[in-house]
């Protein structure tokens, strides 16, 4: 009902260096980075349920829900999925139960990353890592948890290349 509200705004997107008022009176434009930011293309990531950061556990992929993201972050949309946290085994890399993490499924697993892990047919998050030997395993990020050494076959299933966290 008030004009007095609509200015205050105004004034404050002017602040923030959103708007620049034009050369007219009634004139504003968005400043180039804001105009980017609102025309960026948006995708949809799958989420794919839950990971475990504890022990490796047995968990089945299913789309559990979408989270949309600006396309610049994830180029190839199909290549990247999404999955929920579970367990403690990586809070001193910065991940926590709860946490989602974005994992890249093209990327090339190199010693250090952390990973998705497929160890022995059940799957965890873990720094992939290779000893002396040679050998491939994973190593958690708690002192509490041992590393994992497959019995069989360890496969990377991607890369963990983002983190989101709600509070």
């Amino acid at each position: 009902k008030s004009d007095g509200f609509v200015i205050y705004l105004m004034k404050s997107l002017e602040k923030k260096k959103a708007i620049q008022k034009d050369d007219t009176p009634r004139g504003i434009k968005l400043l180039p980075r804001v105009r980017e930011r609102l025309e960026s293309e948006m995708v949809q990531i799958p989420v794919l349920g839950y990971i475990p950061a504890g022990g490796p556990v047995l968990s089945e992929e299913f789309v559990e829900d979408w989270m949309t993201m600006d396309s610049k972050m994830t180029p190839k949309p199909k290549d990247f999925f999404i999955l929920k946290v579970r367990g403690d085994s990586m809070i001193n890399a910065g991940i926590f139960n709860g946490d989602y993490v974005l994992v890249h499924s093209k990327s090339e697993a190199r010693k250090g990353d952390i990973v998705v892990g497929l160890v022995d047919n059940e799957n965890t998050v873990k720094r992939y890592m290779v000893d002396k030997k040679g050998r491939s395993f994973l190593q958690p990020e708690n002192e509490k948890y041992k590393p994992i050494y497959p019995e069989g076959e360890l496969l990377t299933q991607g890369k963990v290349v983002g983190l989101f966290r709600w509070y």
